[in-house]
């Protein structure tokens, strides 16, 4: 063989395999343990989130102390290291007792305040940390905001926010939407970094049908911001259709990952499980 047709053929032989590795990357699905960087600060979390907050904390809060830590810690144990909580969830205890079994580096952990004031935003920095036995906070949302005017109504609290992340007391923060017009005011602010989305297929529990609220998201994703949804299964309402559920989810180019409340071990692992079959029938 001539040099110049061995080079064209070694050529065409490694664009081939260049080629195929490619789409062998393409075709591995997504899975719940998943690394996403979430947002403009680039915080580091798995996609699945380990949610505590399912009918306000109450179906997570029946495990106990030690229970609702060990399905954290059964979680951590899978590749799950995204822990979300709340303060209105009463959920901060249970959470602070799984820190204990891993590092601290290791997790991210989110939470959420109804504080409108710097006062009231300082104060609640303060006891959240202590409650979680932590010097600081990956994520901390403005926690189910309704209001078109919730900027100028929680200002103050938005800037003890904005100092706080400065400081490396949090590392980033946004707001948690309960209204289609919060949840437009949240896309033109600036100020979000973060937000926290309701979204699935059959419009359950959300702010509007999702060809309203797609679009909204999708525009803050453009402009940087991170994108976590949640209510993927209706808070329940959909535990009937989990497939067509994470299915949705999973296809949806503006969220980067999502939070999800198990009732106990078992329906975490289910769901760990179901997760790479819908993203693959999706891909499908």
């Amino acid at each position: 063989m001539k040099r110049r047709e061995f080079l064209r053929t070694s050529l065409r032989t490694a664009a081939w395999m260049a080629a195929g590795a490619v789409a062998g990357r393409a075709a591995v699905p997504k899975k719940a343990q998943d690394v996403v960087q979430l947002g403009p600060d680039k915080v580091r979390l798995s996609r699945l989130a380990i949610g505590t907050g399912t009918k306000g904390g109450s179906i997570q809060r029946q495990l106990g102390l030690e229970g609702l830590a060990d399905l954290l810690h059964f979680g951590y144990d899978q590749g799950l290291f995204f822990w979300d909580t709340a303060d209105g969830y009463r959920t901060h205890p249970h959470v602070r007792e799984a820190l204990k079994r891993v590092p601290r580096e290791k997790v991210a952990i989110l939470t959420k305040t109804r504080a409108r004031t710097a006062d009231q935003m300082r104060a609640d920095l303060d006891r959240f940390r202590k409650e979680l036995d932590t010097d600081y906070l990956d994520i901390v949302l403005l926690h189910a905001v309704t209001s078109p005017n919730w900027p100028e109504e929680r200002q103050g609290a938005m800037d003890v926010l904005a100092e706080a992340r400065e400081k490396g007391i949090v590392r980033t923060h946004g707001v948690s939407c309960h209204s289609l017009a919060a949840l437009e005011t949240a896309a033109r602010t600036p100020w979000v970094r973060v937000d926290l989305a309701r979204i699935n297929f059959a419009g359950m529990l959300m702010d509007a049908e999702p060809e309203t609220v797609v679009p909204i998201l999708r525009r803050m994703k453009a402009e940087g911001k991170g994108i976590i949804g949640m209510k993927i299964l209706g808070e329940g309402g959909l535990s009937h259709r989990v497939e067509e559920a994470l299915r949705y989810a999973l296809s949806l180019d503006c969220i980067d990952c999502f939070t999800i409340g198990p009732a106990n071990r078992e329906e975490l692992a289910d769901l760990i499980r179901r997760i790479p079959a819908a993203a693959a029938a999706k891909a499908a």
